[in-house]
């Protein structure tokens, strides 16, 4: 999961838990706040019933009936006065109760405010009433609005949180796209700021343009080490296989001692060779090579099957050439191939007898893809992800190999921004794919 979306969500998480534990202590107090409101309102009736009462209006109302009872057209709230045994000494009292009350044959439950009180030497009880309904719609109507606030706010926030973050994380993710993602070779980093308000942001911008500094220069002295070496070195072989030859020369040599030169000869060649290996990989990795030439991939392909066609009759294994598409790339043709020789070497070194290596190229709107398949030993999930490294050889009884074949394949093939696809199985085959993603002719 982005860090983007972990932050929303955490910041999401944290508000909303802020904003349950506000909706529920609502909720929880919601029935004590609608009473106190309610009272308050009955309590403000009153005082207004009584102000505007007087001795006249009493006497009229009582005169009439017994009691006095008004109520509005819906019957949620109603005032009752009715006389009671004078007190001349009764302190004013109020008093709330929750009761049935039946108004015109219809009963319901009323929160009441009652109140005793003397006028003009008589005493009086008066009821002011609000049904219950009022009550609970209310509440209901408290409970829906918390309810949709709740939901409105964990949107907004989670909106806001989304927006916020990817504004905030914006330059982060441009040093993993700039400094880390499309960095393929060390010799061409980007050392350019990453322009960010955000201390840390520019701590670990500064940090892997160290640690980038650093290993360029690893990079930069292991190269030169690697060619120093292996050029210093070819001077010294080439003269001690030149004594050796020499030396055989000589018509007095022993058989034992002439087997053993030879034997001196061919480690000489296959050091030699590593040498040369490196040195190419070197040349290719210090870009000392241009890209300037037309290459013809099915041309190159039938040139490497000429130089091979001893060595596919020696181990009696059939080569198919289906290529359909006459394309071409630029780039130069001499790496080239050396990729193409190098991976159809290898399907015929690993093959089994009386094997086969097929050679299919596809086409699609945006790249020319060449596979060469064989019908031999295989690679393990393990063995593909070392295939590429320099000096890895597989188990196998082939003496000739020195593992450096496919690390010579994956330096030319990144020189030229090709892709490369190994897919295999034990026993099974193995086919390699070259994905050209350049412009095609």
């Amino acid at each position: 999961m982005k860090l983007q979306i972990k932050l929303a969500l955490y910041n999401t998480l944290t508000k909303l838990a802020i904003i349950v534990f506000t909706g529920l202590l609502i909720l929880f107090s919601l029935e004590k706040i609608t009473y106190a409101h309610i009272s308050l309102r009955l309590r403000n009736k009153k005082d207004l019933f009584i102000k505007n009462l007087s001795s006249k209006e009493i006497n009229q109302i009582l005169n009439q009936q017994q009691s006095f009872t008004n109520y509005n057209i819906l019957k949620e709230e109603y005032i009752f006065l009715k006389p009671i045994p004078y007190q001349a000494n009764r302190t004013s009292k109020e008093s709330f109760s929750t009761q049935p009350r039946t108004i015109e044959k219809s009963t319901d439950n009323y929160l009441i405010l009652t109140y005793k009180f003397n006028f003009d030497g008589h005493s009086y009880l008066l009821e002011i009433g609000d049904t219950m309904d009022a009550v609970i719609q209310l509440k209901q109507t408290i409970r829906e609005f918390t309810l949709l606030m709740l939901v409105v706010a964990l949107l907004l926030t989670l909106v806001i949180d989304l927006i916020f973050t990817k504004y905030l994380l914006a330059p982060f993710y441009q040093i993993i796209d700039r400094k880390l993602i499309k960095v393929n070779d060390p010799m061409n980093f980007d050392y350019a700021k990453i322009e960010t308000s955000t201390q840390d942001f520019k701590l670990l911008d500064d940090s892997i343009s160290t640690l980038m500094k650093k290993i360029t220069d690893l990079f930069i002295l292991e190269k030169q080490f690697i060619a120093n070496v292996s050029h210093e070195l070819l001077t010294p072989i080439s003269i001690i296989s030149s004594r050796l030859e020499n030396v055989l020369l000589n018509e007095e040599l022993q058989e034992d001692s002439e087997n053993k030169i030879f034997a001196s000869l061919k480690t000489l060649n296959r050091l030699k060779s590593i040498i040369n290996s490196l040195l190419l990989i070197s040349k290719v990795e210090n870009n000392q090579f241009n890209k300037n030439d037309e290459i013809q991939i099915a041309n190159i392909i039938n040139e490497v099957y000429l130089e091979l066609e001893d060595r596919l009759e020696d181990r009696k294994v059939t080569f198919k050439n289906n290529i359909k598409y006459a394309r071409s790339i630029r780039g130069n043709h001499s790496l080239m191939h050396t990729v193409l020789f190098n991976i159809i070497n290898n399907s015929i070194k690993y093959n089994k007898e009386q094997g086969s290596i097929t050679v299919t190229d596809y086409l699609t709107p945006d790249e020319y893809i060449l596979e060469i398949a064989d019908t031999g030993t295989g690679m393990s999930e393990q063995q593909i992800e070392k295939a590429f490294n320099r000096f890895e050889k597989l188990d196998t009884d082939e003496k000739e190999s020195y593992g450096l074949g496919l690390a010579i394949v994956k330096s030319i093939t990144t020189f030229h921004d090709i892709k490369i696809q190994v897919s295999s199985a034990s026993d099974t085959g193995t086919a390699i794919k070259l994905i050209f993603n350049q412009q095609l002719h």
